[in-house]
């Protein structure tokens, strides 16, 4: 159960980073509400995940969620940039997630 919490925050640190940039400064208040919301509620379920998982993975497992989440939001909705160098950073992190799991 803590690691579909942990995962499940790490998806909502995916949604607050881009309604966060979608609410152009909290300006937008709708967009500023579900930022706050997501935010509150992705540092709760990784508290509850942190319960039984140890700090430095559950961290670092959200944290790599986030990243390469916002990242691939970022590409699609927002037209970023995908340049090699950036996917291979991007497939880095991952390589790092996937170890820190094993690893745990």
């Amino acid at each position: 159960m803590a690691w579909m919490m942990l995962i499940a925050a790490g998806l909502l640190e995916v949604v607050w980073a881009f309604t966060m940039k979608m609410s152009e400064g909290f300006t937008r208040p709708v967009y500023a509400v579900i930022t706050l919301v997501a935010v509150i509620v992705s540092f709760v379920m990784l508290s509850w995940a942190m319960r039984s998982l140890p700090l430095g993975t559950a961290y670092t497992i959200w944290t790599g969620i986030g990243a390469v989440g916002s990242f691939v939001v970022g590409l699609w909705f927002l037209g970023e940039s995908a340049s090699p160098l950036r996917i291979a950073a991007a497939l880095l992190i991952v390589a790092g997630l996937v170890m820190m799991k094993i690893a745990s």
